[in-house]
């Protein structure tokens, strides 16, 4: 109250007493307490008098002080049930008179044995539990990661090997696809191992002289592949590479080896092949 009342009448007597400074545009005026017997408190030490454009400002100390300081709180109070009638929430407490609401709880989405609305709503579309999802990775990219000497274009590239040079993310849910995005890049035969590939890739590989080999891993041999240092770690042994399913049988060309191969493997089936339909001709 006091802070209040002191900031009031120092405003008004500067404009009255300095009513005549105004129009004069001082740069600076500096007034003492001593000029003002408002009040014998030492809190009050000086005023200073800003003319901006014919606007007075008077800065004090009493306007703020070390003991106003406070820290940041919330300002919002919990809700207090069944404390009187006085604050608003006694007797029921904010539940009405009987009833399942007021007595206890009840099932979320319950609507008192009505059809609920997550009932009223019609069903849209499935969510297949057989999808896969692949991530997808250009032959671009990996042109670029051998012209920059991150991948050796004379050994085997497998999905480890994009993996730790950064040619893939590091989220592998169910393989790789290897995509022809940039094919024209490739001019010298490579050999990768991937768990799907497109047509335009392969094509654009085989011409330049290498293969691409489409590998099956499960979830366990694809932690085996990419992060071996996990089973030595946890004093466990690598696992043997898993079989395809049924339904996955026919979309690849042979069971992924453990650890990661450094060699490619031959197409001696489809060499086979060829020689015994050639002999039965």
């Amino acid at each position: 109250m006091l802070r209040r009342r002191l900031s009031s009448i120092l405003t008004t007597s500067i404009h009255s007493s300095f009513s005549s400074s105004i129009y004069r545009k001082p740069n600076h005026l500096l007034i003492s307490s001593s000029t003002f017997s408002l009040s014998k408190s030492p809190i009050i030490q000086s005023n200073e008098l800003f003319n901006n454009g014919g606007m007075i400002r008077a800065y004090s100390s009493v306007l703020l002080a070390l003991n106003d300081l406070r820290d940041s709180y919330k300002k919002k109070k919990k809700k207090r049930l069944g404390r009187g009638i006085g604050s608003g929430k006694g007797k029921t407490a904010g539940r009405g008179h009987k009833g399942q609401k007021a007595r206890g709880t009840y099932k979320f989405g319950f609507e008192g044995g009505q059809t609920p609305l997550r009932r009223r709503l019609p069903k849209r579309g499935f969510t297949n539990p057989f999808s896969l999802e692949f991530q997808p990775c250009g032959l671009g990219k990996i042109a670029r990661l051998i012209n920059a000497g991150k991948i050796d274009s004379s050994e085997l590239i497998t999905m480890k090997t994009l993996k730790d040079t950064g040619a893939i993310g590091k989220q592998i849910k169910d393989g790789v696809r290897l995509m022809g995005r940039g094919a024209e890049q490739i001019k010298w035969p490579i050999h990768l191992e991937v768990s799907r590939v497109t047509v335009r890739a392969k094509e654009a590989v085989e011409a330049a002289g290498g293969s691409v080999r489409k590998v099956y891993y499960n979830k366990l041999g694809f932690r085996a592949l990419l992060k071996p240092e996990w089973f030595e770690k946890k004093g466990r042994l690598l696992p043997k590479a898993a079989r395809p399913p049924p339904k996955q049988r026919d979309k690849v060309d042979s069971i992924g080896r453990l650890p990661a191969p450094t060699k490619p493997i031959p197409f001696v089936l489809e060499e086979n092949d060829a020689a015994k339909t050639q002999i039965a001709a």
